[in-house]
């Protein structure tokens, strides 16, 4: 298709069901033998062409059966916000599916089957050293930061092979509720990993 020209910035989370800290960003098997990731991102600034992504939400749901990187592939679940207009949610459907390259296009590769792409009231919430995301009737998450030996600072994981956002350190976090029910999968992942941050992508 036609280069576009897009660019998103802003805060992003995730949580999944690894044991704090999870060994798929250094490529490694999920502790369990399995993962179950939801990713959320606010986008502050953002633009596809000329719409404007900014202050609309994201999330993310992964099953990956096995390793993330050598298969076998992932399910994954898309929700855009409900705030975005058909010119909105169409550009966010392009750039998260991975079909104007960056970041997503790399993701994109390693899943074999999207469950679902949905519009939906999506609650983003930073709070301190705590993130929670609400999607009525699927999501219920809220991590917060783990105190590091110096407690003015985060605790962080950098320079990993496989970060969700790549370039910025991940605070290493923990999730108090996380709860999924949807598209056939459901768990609570409550007390397990969850990773925070800063995110920038582009083509």
């Amino acid at each position: 298709m036609t280069e576009k020209h897009w660019k998103l910035e802003g805060d992003y989370f995730e949580a999944c069901n690894c044991d704090i800290v999870c060994p798929c960003v250094y490529l490694g098997n999920p502790d369990q033998g399995e993962c179950d990731v939801i990713v959320a991102w606010h986008i502050q600034k953002g633009h596809f062409d000329s719409t404007s992504l900014d202050g609309l939400n994201v999330v993310a749901v992964f099953h990956t059966p096995g390793n993330m990187f050598t298969g076998p592939k992932w399910k994954a679940a898309l929700y855009l916000d409900e705030k975005a207009n058909k010119e909105q949610a169409d550009a966010l459907g392009k750039i998260y599916s991975g079909q104007v390259g960056g970041f997503f296009g790399v993701v994109a590769g390693l899943i074999g089957e999207i469950a679902g792409v949905s519009s939906v009231p999506i609650k983003f919430e930073v709070d301190g050293k705590r993130r929670s995301l609400r999607v009525p009737s699927a999501i219920d998450l809220t991590i917060e930061g783990i105190e590091g030996a110096d407690k003015t600072k985060e605790s962080t994981v950098s320079n990993a092979p496989m970060l969700v956002a790549p370039g910025f350190a991940a605070v290493v976090a923990k999730s108090t509720k996380n709860s999924y029910s949807d598209h056939g999968m459901h768990w609570d992942n409550s007390g397990k990993n969850g990773f925070y941050s800063r995110f920038a992508y582009s083509p």
